[in-house]
């Protein structure tokens, strides 16, 4: 295998036209190195193939780039390299150790599994309760039965190692490569290694056991990795609320394997939203520090003008601490905070951190009446610092400045937003206007002239 020095060295005599390194950045070329053979297969096809390293890596590079849903271009720059530092599961993402669709899947229905060992950070009975739960995931939805044997070792068996553990795929420390697992078959096929570095956790924090045994389970019983950010399958570590639900992606793959599940009715799972479907709507829209952020489900969809493509990806990537399924939110720039609304709660977020005493009640915070159980939207007019709360067909109008509700309200939408007939699902300030969403419909509102001055589909936010 190519080692690293050799791989600088030949980054540095070789003649090549492609720029994996942009600005000067070689001090990443150990990161890159490093990802693209483990998980790439980087350094064999180096030397198999006679041919520059640094076309070699390009090619790698393009394929990492595709799968995690990154834009294509062969070269390591930040977005990508931000991806290669993320937490991920140890399963490669190509042959030839990948698992792969032409891997044998297990001709039995019915699996045994045993407990080699224990990490010391969850107690006994909490580390079995995630992996049963772990197994409940893919027999609700497949015809797959599972057992756990004591006197004997099952078909899958789970351990916690550090370090080298003698399979060839040695663990790293803590916060990085997490788990790895072998495809079906016999010895080591199906078994699942955790790294013991690791801190486990049954909440948010750190890394969920019950999510990564959940989608090792999946390399077990032989699915592959996905490019559907939403899905279990994907490679990067995503865990971050413990409303879990298995994406239909993963459904469809499993249940490609070993059928339907034998229950009369079919589980459907989470589907992973697309920027361009044109009859998308959204739980809740907000301005965040000069972008736009469009909330669905698990997800977000970022625009800023410096991205030529809109950005999806989970809500715990960025904010871990919120739930999904939103039901408004809107900025205080003038303040750095932006609040986020579900039911009769609010969570108040400064950059990524939710803070101290939230989640509240609507309530107490802002002095709604108690008949108010929801949101359906909100804006903070950035010249007056006045915020406007939308419920069915009224609104509401909050001082930010004095921390108070301004008396006369509520009042009714239609009569102060011409053109707003429809309720209001979403709202957010842009430049000196208010866009108003209905559905995949939204208006342009003049804060000038005071009227809907155009009308036009959501998606016209992604340039599809």
């Amino acid at each position: 295998m190519l080692s690293l020095p050799l791989l600088l060295l030949l980054l540095a005599t070789s003649s090549y036209s492609f720029p994996v390194f942009q600005d000067g950045a070689r001090q990443n070329v150990e990161t890159v190195w490093k990802y693209l053979e483990n998980y790439y297969n980087l350094g064999e096809d180096v030397q198999a193939k006679n041919v520059d390293a640094k076309e070699v890596m390009a090619e790698k590079l393009r394929q990492m780039q595709q799968l995690f849903g990154l834009k294509v271009t062969g070269n390591s720059n930040s977005e990508t390299l931000s991806a290669m530092r993320k937490p991920r599961c140890g399963v490669p993402d190509v042959a030839p150790y990948a698992i792969t669709h032409n891997n044998p899947r297990w001709t039995k229905t019915h699996l045994t599994y045993s407990i080699l060992n224990y990490t010391p950070y969850l107690p006994k009975e909490v580390i079995e309760n995630a992996i049963e739960r772990a197994f409940k995931v893919w027999s609700d939805v497949t015809p797959l039965t599972f057992e756990r044997v004591f006197e004997e070792e099952g078909d899958i068996v789970f351990a916690f190692y550090r370090g080298d553990h003698s399979d060839n795929n040695p663990f790293d420390g803590p916060e990085y490569g997490l788990a790895h697992t072998f495809p079906p078959g016999p010895r080591l096929g199906g078994d699942v290694h955790y790294d013991l570095d690791e801190t486990w956790t049954d909440n948010s924090d750190n890394f969920n056991l019950f999510y990564v045994t959940a989608h090792e389970l999946g390399h077990s019983l032989g699915l592959t990795h996905s490019r559907d950010v939403g899905a279990l399958m994907f490679p990067s570590y995503t865990w971050y609320t413990e409303d879990f639900v298995l994406n239909q992606e993963d459904i469809n793959r499993i249940q490609a394997l070993y059928g339907p599940s034998p229950n009369p009715i079919q589980p459907t799972g989470a589907t992973t939203p697309h920027p361009c479907d044109g009859d998308l709507t959204f739980d809740a829209i907000t301005t965040f520090r000069g972008e736009v952020m469009f909330f669905k489900g698990r997800f977000y969809i970022r625009v800023n003008k410096f991205m030529p493509e809109a950005e999806l990806n989970l809500i715990g990537i960025i904010w871990p601490n919120l739930p999904g399924k939103l039901d408004a939110a809107y900025e205080v720039s003038m303040i750095d905070q932006v609040r986020y609304f579900k039911g009769n709660k609010v969570w108040v977020v400064r950059e990524h951190t939710v803070l101290r005493g939230f989640p509240t009640d609507i309530h107490s915070f802002f002095g709604f009446p108690s008949s108010v159980t929801h949101i359906d939207a909100a804006v903070c007019e950035e010249e007056t610092g006045k915020t406007y709360f939308f419920v069915d067909n009224m609104y509401w109008r909050y001082d930010e400045n004095t921390q108070s509700m301004d008396p006369g309200y509520p009042r009714l939408t239609a009569e102060d937003f011409p053109g707003i007939d429809d309720k209001v699902d979403d709202v957010f300030q842009k430049g000196e206007n208010f866009y108003f969403f209905h559905q995949s419909v939204q208006r342009r509102f003049s804060l000038r002239i005071r009227r809907v001055d155009d009308s036009r589909d959501s998606s016209t936010w992604f340039n599809c």
